[in-house]
């Protein structure tokens, strides 16, 4: 039985572990099983991601290259664009992007064209697990009928389970070790293999019945996020027409040690997850003719956000007799948040987007990202690539605004109170003594 011989293949440590795409989830995650003795055999598209890997680097945050390096001076770690080389591996784990249509339907493409590449190479034997969020019922109506069209039989010849990721980039205290797995199998026997896969690799692993009940919970997790900083946005713009300032009323609220949970305003939310999994669940609940109202409000008032700081900004600049067109405008921070490079549906690019469309004259400037294209988010036009400028004085003091979108650590948010005359602050990064102290006309969500 497969279940049989996979089993002793994890528990002996001899089971060969493939990952397709190597980003934010995938590499992380065959960097830890290689750590715990595994070989591990990275599936990528992008050869410079296979030639950093093969160097030893790392180029993802949270991933440090020392221990790419160790990986794979050991052995145990290597990349390749040669997908012939599943057939070698025993475990396979999905982890490639899912994105939305411009319709904010799914895209499943990148998932088909793995299993397709998993299908040309299937043996009996091995496990399929997809980690890539998706809608419930994709590992059952769309991988197993193309691994059955093969003539395999789930148990017999292979397994097939899902398990969602869990990556919270740049957050030091939870990573891929630390972080409980969510497991679910197409079969009982799915489900029991998967689970013991990532108890090799995780301390904590919770199987649940069904790979629907999995998919289910990946997209119920976030759609919670995406409705909950729905509601601390519309509140923010709630309380700033009130003259209420909305970080004290947070910070009030916390102290209640029951019944609250603090969530924050912001500029619109960013990152993969957030603002796209919520469309999945949507999506799959439109196809059974139910409407899920919550959500549709939460993504209305959360993608109308960008459009309410330019609000503020243009409000700001007439106070002062300026208008945005002609203004020379600082963002400072486009990654979709602190300390990290990603800029996947970052609001600032649709901020800037939108500033530039009204003529204003952009610069931006974030320690983490040299370049900013338009293919990043759904803004209304593409405009020319941006590349982070040096935080001068001269930078600071010549802009007519200066809007904290991101708040990243290494910003000397002192220098910038000092030097700035006006300045919107979407992220609290600004405390009391600095703004008290300051010259600037600051403005807060």
């Amino acid at each position: 039985m497969t279940k049989d011989l996979l089993e002793k293949k994890i528990n002996d440590g001899s089971a060969r572990i493939g990952v397709i795409g190597l980003g934010y989830v995938g590499l992380p995650l065959i960097v830890e099983f290689c750590l715990k003795g595994f070989e591990g055999v990275g599936f990528e598209v992008d050869e410079n991601k296979v030639s950093d890997i093969s160097a030893g680097r790392s180029y993802i945050v949270d991933v440090p290259s020392e221990n790419v390096a160790k990986c794979v001076s050991a052995g145990k770690l290597s990349a390749t664009t040669d997908f012939g080389r599943l057939a070698d591996c025993d475990v396979i784990v999905i982890c490639v992007p899912t994105p939305l249509r411009k319709t904010k339907d799914p895209d499943m493409s990148y998932i088909i064209t793995a299993g397709e590449e998993i299908q040309k190479y299937l043996r009996t034997g091995q496990m399929m697990i997809l980690e890539s969020t998706t809608y419930p019922g994709t590992t059952d109506e769309v991988l197993l009928p193309m691994f059955e069209a093969k003539g395999f039989n789930i148990d017999t010849d292979f397994l097939l389970a899902f398990s969602p990721e869990r990556v919270d980039p740049g957050n030091p205290q939870f990573q891929t070790h630390n972080i409980p797995k969510v497991v679910g199998g197409v079969s009982k026997d799915s489900t029991d293999v998967a689970a013991l896969l990532y108890s090799k690799i995780v301390d904590t692993v919770h199987p649940v019945s069904s790979a629907r009940v999995a998919e289910a919970c990946k997209l119920w997790e976030n759609t919670f996020r995406a409705i909950n900083i729905g509601m601390a946005n519309e509140m923010a713009r709630l309380c700033k027409t009130l003259g209420i300032d909305t970080w004290e009323v947070v910070r009030a609220a916390a102290t209640k040690p029951f019944g609250f949970m603090p969530f924050y305003p912001g500029p619109g939310i960013g990152g993969h997850c957030i603002p796209l999994d919520p469309h999945y669940l949507s999506w799959k609940a439109r196809q059974h003719g139910f409407d899920s109202q919550f959500i549709s409000l939460a993504e209305q008032i959360n993608s109308g956000m960008p459009a309410y700081v330019v609000k503020l900004v243009s409000t700001a600049l007439n106070d002062v007799k300026k208008a945005v067109n002609g203004s020379k405008i600082l963002i400072l921070g486009v990654a979709y948040k602190k300390d990290i490079d990603d800029m996947r549906e970052s609001p600032a690019l649709s901020i800037i987007d939108l500033l530039r469309s009204r003529g204003a004259e952009l610069s931006y400037h974030d320690p983490f990202v040299d370049e900013v294209t338009f293919d990043h988010a759904y803004t209304i036009g593409d405009g020319e690539p941006l590349r982070s400028s040096q935080l001068t004085d001269d930078l600071i003091k010549g802009s007519d605004c200066v809007i904290i979108c991101t708040e990243h650590s290494e910003v000397d948010y002192g220098r910038v109170c000092e030097l700035a005359s006006l300045i919107v602050d979407t992220r609290n990064a600004l405390p009391e003594d600095m703004r008290n102290g300051s010259k600037a006309k600051i403005v807060r969500l």
